[in-house]
This record gives structure tokens, sequence and C-alpha cells, in this order.
């Protein structure tokens, strides 16, 4: 066994890197994940992938191998499809609203699973806030109510997933998992991904896995790599259903003509403070992330 052979086609630099077939990269990832390679060979691996960059065919193939050994999800009762929404990137600027966006989608009925890990330390982490507001991450896997929040931690779903995350800590290099975590469907029966990117060449590639993986997602740039759109602006919203996409909002240039009033301390209470007053309706919900929820719903109708 080994990834020997396949670190040797993907190690020879920018342009002479060969990209795996869909095949090879599941062999090679659930070797990855399956711990039977050598810490050498995972830290080869995942420098020759981030001077080489993933391919479509080679990101479904980690699809694949994920699959078929993470902790699945149960499906939801009565056939409502879950929103899966990762969350890795944590608060850095700006108040950490992904929570809110799941508690007002789990308003309308749906069952939401958030799913991360905190990958810097330096950051405020969706799990952080949830625990602020009295939802505490699973302790085991387990089917999600409608009108439910539940936070997975990435151990739980995959532990050799988790493993290949925490790889950045060592090398300060993302590598393949952190893309594959923003892609991926931990859950059995109808789902829905509500997924984001940072940097624009990443939403070609990551539209163009959805498009091959023939997946049911909502993708847009939001805040600070969080899937909750940025309250102050409109970003593009693209849809895929079985895989087939079309846009369901353009993006509009600049600010929003009047903002929302968001909180200054990026700190967890506050935060959580915060969300509370909105779903009070104390506060109105911003604009932006009232869309992405009006888009979701009627994505999950059609599912």
């Amino acid at each position: 066994m080994g990834i020997g052979k396949y670190i040797k086609e993907i190690g020879r630099g920018k342009d002479g890197a060969r990209a795996l077939t869909r095949e090879q990269a599941c062999d090679l990832w659930g070797q990855l994940l399956d711990g039977t390679v050598t810490d050498l060979e995972v830290g080869a691996f995942c420098l020759a992938m981030r001077i080489k960059g993933e391919t479509p065919d080679e990101m479904a193939g980690f699809l694949d191998a994920t699959a078929q050994r993470i902790t699945p999800v149960p499906a939801s009762p009565g056939g409502q499809p879950t929103v899966v929404i990762p969350s890795y990137n944590g608060a850095r600027k700006l108040p950490l609203l992904t929570p809110l966006l799941a508690l007002l989608l789990a308003r309308e009925g749906l069952p939401v699973l958030i799913h991360g890990t905190a990958t810097e330390s330096t950051r405020v982490f969706t799990s952080e806030v949830l625990a602020a507001l009295g939802i505490p991450a699973q302790a085991a896997i387990q089917k999600i109510a409608n009108g439910e929040v539940a936070f997975a931690p990435t151990a739980l779903l995959s532990p050799g997933l988790q493993r290949l995350l925490e790889v950045r800590r060592v090398v300060n290099l993302r590598n393949p998992a952190h893309s594959l975590v923003k892609l991926m469907n931990p859950c059995e029966g109808p789902s829905l991904i509500v997924s984001s990117y940072t940097h624009p060449e990443y939403a070609i590639s990551m539209a163009a896995t959805f498009a091959l993986t023939q997946a049911n997602a909502l993708l847009l740039r939001g805040t600070e790599g969080e899937a909750v759109a940025d309250p102050r602006r409109t970003p593009t919203m693209q849809a895929f259903v079985n895989g087939q996409t079309f846009t369901l909002q353009e993006h509009q240039a600049g600010p929003l003509t009047s903002l929302p009033h968001l909180p200054t301390q990026l700190d967890a209470a506050t935060t959580a403070a915060y969300i509370q007053s909105v779903m009070a309706g104390d506060q109105p919900v911003p604009a932006p992330i009232s869309q992405q929820v009006a888009h979701i719903l009627q994505l999950a109708e059609s599912l």
C-alpha cells in the first residue's frame, strides 16, 4: 500500500504535476483517513497538493472516500431536508453570525446541522457562540429534529479528517481537507449544503465539484469564509439542485445604503446576546441574511 506512487505523480511541481483520477484520489484519501500512512507521507502529500491544487475529479474522489468512512447523521423525520452548514473559519473582524442563520432556518421548521472545529486559537468559533446560546456540541452523532439546530464536531464525524485539518497547525498551510469540509454532506436522506468561499478562484472549483457530485447546495462569498451572508453587502448566491446550477441572486457592488447595527465586540457572549435580540424581534434581521434564508427555504422546498 502506501501513497508514494501518488505523491510521485502530484509532486512534480506546478507545471509537471499530473492530476489523479477520481478513483485514485479516493484510494489515496482513504489511506490518509485510515491513518495507514506515515507522517512524512502526509506532509509530502499536503505540500504537493498545496502547490498543484485540487481538480474537481480529485476533490470528488476525496469526497467519495470520506463518505465511505464518515459517521452519518440520520435522516430527519418526515423527509424534511437537513440544512448542512460547515463552519471552520470563525470571526476575525466581524461578529460570527452563522448561528443566527441556523436559528432563523430552524424557526422555519428545518433541521439544521452545523459541523466544524476550531482551526486557530485567535478567532471566535461557532461552537463557542452556540454554547453561549445554550446549544452544546453533540457528544455522539444523532438524529436532528425538525426545527432544531445541532453542532457536530468534525472529530465525531471523522477522526481521520480532524487529523488532516490539524496538519495546518504544524505546517501553517491549508490542505485539501480545508476545502473538502465545505463540500461534504455528512447526512443521510435529503439535504442542502450551504457553503462559502473567500477567494474567487475557489468559487470556480467548488462549483465544478458540486456539479460533478450532483450536490444540492447554495454557494456564496460569505462573511470571512463563513457560510452566512455578509450583513453589510449583497453577494452572488449560486444554487445547485442535483448538480444543475442557476443563479439566485446577483452581486451588488458596494455596501448597503442602510447598514445594520452590529456589535463591535466579537466575543461569544456579546455575539450571542445580539443574536438573541434579533431572534426576539428587538433588532431587525440584516437584509442579506434575510435574503439568504428565503433562498434556502426556496431550495429546500424543491428537494
